[in-house]
């Protein structure tokens, strides 16, 4: 008969573990959503986009209709008010043909706008060519109307002295355009920027401190094309209220040629904090990264309206712009 061995507690060796300390805890993840400049991306995208063919001819075929019924029953109004009474009659017939005047005066005017805005594109297309091919008399010919563009102009008046005096000494069509650039543009160049910079601060601080949902795409878009349109005028292309328009689409549309409209890390991280600011407030850091797309506008605004492009002088550089517009604004810089 077998005797079973005492039975008695069994020792087991277990693996030492660290204690859990909130040191030794994993990191909370970051939920905070990135910036994205959502206003601004949508102004440029609806900016660029025109209307089809088919939006084209049912606005055209709905104002021609809407005008011929106004205008019938303006003359039936102004005809059956002389019958009745003769001079309320000839006062309203008096009026409507001031409005027609004053009609004639604003497409006279938008016209002229969409010829400034040709003339710009014109001077660079051959300014360009003149550059490509080394043609100094095309050269020439280019200098020669930007000076008459630019005769009247108080702050290009010293620019175009120093340019008539060197003219003569330049002899090729490189330097001589490099010494255009630099005498008649370096000043119009830094009162383009001025205007860019004080867009960016507007749009930053709308989109800050307006939490309406459309409100920032609203501000965003009477900001960028009031920028725009005062761009234009600095290079001498004042156009009207349909110039404007079209003006501002070549310029949204030039950036999405460019592939300018894309938010990337880089930009969030370089211009004033808006990583950071976007952990603190999320509005603030769309403020800043709508401005950096509003400055992206800008300098697009500049390269599409200036009559030469750029060759001696530098680009403008989108973080430089942002950064000298935003410094202080948000607490940074």
């Amino acid at each position: 008969m077998s005797v079973d061995k005492a039975k008695g507690p069994v020792l087991i060796e277990m693996e030492e573990r660290a204690a859990e300390g909130p040191d030794r805890a994993p990191p909370v993840p970051d939920l905070v959503e990135r910036p994205d400049g959502r206003a601004m991306r949508a102004v440029i995208t609806r900016g660029a986009a025109g209307p089809s063919w088919l939006g084209r001819l049912f606005w055209g075929l709905a104002l021609g209709l809407m005008g011929a019924a106004v205008s019938v029953a303006a003359w039936d109004f102004a005809i059956g008010l002389i019958a009745r009474v003769p001079v309320l009659g000839y006062g309203v017939a008096a009026m409507g043909v001031g409005l027609l005047l004053v009609a004639a005066m604003i497409g006279l005017r938008e016209m002229a706008g969409f010829a400034r805005l040709g003339r710009l594109d014109t001077l660079r297309r051959e300014a360009a060519a003149a550059l490509t091919g080394g043609d100094l008399a095309a050269a020439r010919a280019v200098v020669a109307r930007l000076r008459a563009l630019y005769t009247a102009r108080p702050e290009a008046a010293w620019g175009l002295e120093r340019l008539a005096e060197q003219q003569a000494d330049q002899f090729d069509a490189e330097a001589l355009l490099g010494l255009a650039e630099a005498e008649v543009l370096a000043p119009l160049d830094a009162l383009a920027l001025r205007e860019v910079e004080t867009a960016v601060r507007q749009v930053a601080m709308i989109t800050a401190l307006v939490p309406l949902a459309l409100a920032d795409v609203v501000g965003a878009l009477v900001s960028n094309l009031r920028m725009i349109r005062a761009v234009a005028e600095i290079y001498g292309g004042r156009a009207g209220f349909l110039g404007s328009w079209r003006l501002a689409r070549a310029v949204m549309a030039h950036l999405l040629a460019t592939g300018a409209v894309a938010v990337g890390d880089d930009l969030i991280s370089s211009v004033a904090g808006g990583g950071v600011l976007s952990k603190v407030s999320r509005r603030f850091g769309e403020g800043v990264v709508n401005g950096a797309l509003t400055a992206r506008v800008g300098v697009a605004a500049i390269e599409v309206c200036r009559p030469l492009p750029f060759q001696r002088g530098r680009r403008p550089s989108v973080t430089g712009v942002v950064r000298r517009a935003l410094t202080g604004l948000f607490g940074q810089g």
